[in-house]
């Protein structure tokens, strides 16, 4: 009877704990793609493309190809006059999708959908990210 009771006083600590990790890998995921804008206003694609995960890499295996891609297929990534982080949705076990609302160099809004994959070592890297003009209108 000891045994069960103190089994279930633990469940209450589980879940928490649970989700306590599940929110170090969103803020984790959350600051990779803030520090990749960042990365990207700052002109240093270096950075930026130190965010990329091997897959991206392997499509793009240059500082420059990536870059080029960026600037030719992403203008409101690449140069965005503001951003904020919307839905959030843990797929698996180190794997995150992550909406970011922005407002392009044009002026006009736009939803990035991102996908991030924890590595071997621990970190996040940004395993892709569609655009699309969003419906809603800035002020």
């Amino acid at each position: 009877m000891r045994r069960l009771l103190f089994a279930l006083a633990l469940v209450p600590m589980l879940i928490a704990s649970l989700a306590f990790a599940g929110d170090a890998e969103v803020k984790a995921a959350q600051t990779v793609i803030d520090s990749q804008l960042k990365a990207f206003i700052a002109d240093d694609g270096a950075a930026a493309y130190s965010f990329a995960a091997p897959n991206v890499k392997q499509i793009f295996p240059t500082v420059d190809t990536f870059m080029n891609m960026v600037t030719n297929g992403y203008a409101p990534v690449r140069k965005p006059r503001s951003y904020s982080f919307g839905k959030v949705e843990q797929t698996g076990p180190g794997s995150i999708i992550q909406q970011v609302l922005i407002v392009g160099p044009d002026g006009k809004d736009y939803e990035a959908v991102y996908t991030l994959q924890q590595q071997a070592d621990g970190s996040f890297k940004i395993t892709g990210c569609s655009l699309r003009a969003s419906a809603s209108v800035s002020t």
